[in-house]
């Protein structure tokens, strides 16, 4: 997929940036566009280094840092990128005037809301500010999986119906707002993604496997997919080569991830470690069509 021109715009790009490999990515892509994006590294969330990078680390809760640090810059858009394994504790939410009658709901959202909740709160928070969230894929839309094959290596017959019981189990899954990821092992599902996140999930299944409560002799299929009422603009579901070597570890035949919504972080060493570990990793739609490889 070719990359396209950012939306046009007068002021600053700005990241804000959690876990992972895909902030760097983003605010790399940027540059090579003609950006210059300024970094927001969430505190106790953000683990890259950001040297060479206009950059302040401030709280995931700290609205009116991050506003009047926006306002300060110049930033006209703002992309979420990267993992937030925390929730913000109420003590940690300092909001802006303009937000100051919302505390109440964005306390209860923190409670008792979903991931998908938050994170449309967290939306509605940063453009009450004037900022316009735009998805990571606007800035490197070539992350962005494709429908077939990624590697050399395709799915059984057998994988086949595996992807399509872990389909249908991490859609009813999505639309709980709880994940996005689940695993079938001979047309079971045996895992689903919670809180704890995909590589956690993994290391469940690998777990299972070893101790006997899933057949070792039955290989099985990640299947990871956005949420059917996700915000596009943020923590779309996403592979890297901890994804495969996780899934290598559990044994399993491969991964199929949701083409044109689901990221594939460094994807030629996605497809050289797949390879090497003889799983596939397939782009599929969210009812199992295509991905013929």
């Amino acid at each position: 997929m070719a990359a396209r021109d950012l939306p046009q715009s007068k002021g600053r790009l700005a990241i804000i940036a959690g876990a992972g490999a895909l902030p760097h990515h983003v605010a790399e892509a940027a540059r090579r566009q003609g950006e210059d994006p300024f970094i927001v590294a969430l505190s106790r969330e953000a683990d890259a280094d950001w040297t060479g990078f206009d950059h302040s680390i401030l709280g995931i809760g700290d609205f009116a840092a991050i506003s009047g640090t926006f306002q300060a810059k110049g930033v006209d858009r703002v992309v979420l990128s990267g993992a937030v394994r925390r929730r913000p504790e109420w003590r940690d939410i300092r909001p802006t005037l303009k937000t100051l009658a919302k505390v109440p709901s964005i306390l209860r959202t923190l409670m008792s809301g979903g991931d998908d909740a938050v994170l449309r709160m967290v939306i509605e928070l940063i453009e009450a500010s004037g900022a316009r969230v735009i998805g990571a894929q606007e800035v490197v839309p070539n992350l962005l999986a494709d429908t077939g094959p990624i590697g050399a290596h395709a799915p059984t017959a057998e994988d086949r119906r595996d992807i399509e019981a872990a389909i249908a189990a991490a859609n009813a899954l999505g639309a709980l707002d709880v994940g996005q990821g689940a695993v079938a092992v001979g047309g079971r599902v045996v895992a689903l993604e919670g809180a704890e996140g995909t590589d956690a999930m993994l290391a469940r299944v690998a777990a299972l496997k070893v101790d006997g409560r899933i057949s070792a002799r039955r290989r099985g299929v990640l299947v990871k997919l956005c949420k059917p009422q996700q915000d596009e603009r943020a923590d779309l579901p996403s592979i890297g080569p901890s994804t495969v070597a996780g899934a290598a570890a559990a044994g399993l035949a491969g991964i199929a991830v949701e083409a044109g919504r689901a990221l594939v972080l460094e994807r030629s060493r996605v497809a050289e470690a797949a390879d090497k570990e003889g799983l596939f990793i397939l782009g599929v739609e969210r009812d199992g069509r295509g991905g013929q490889g």
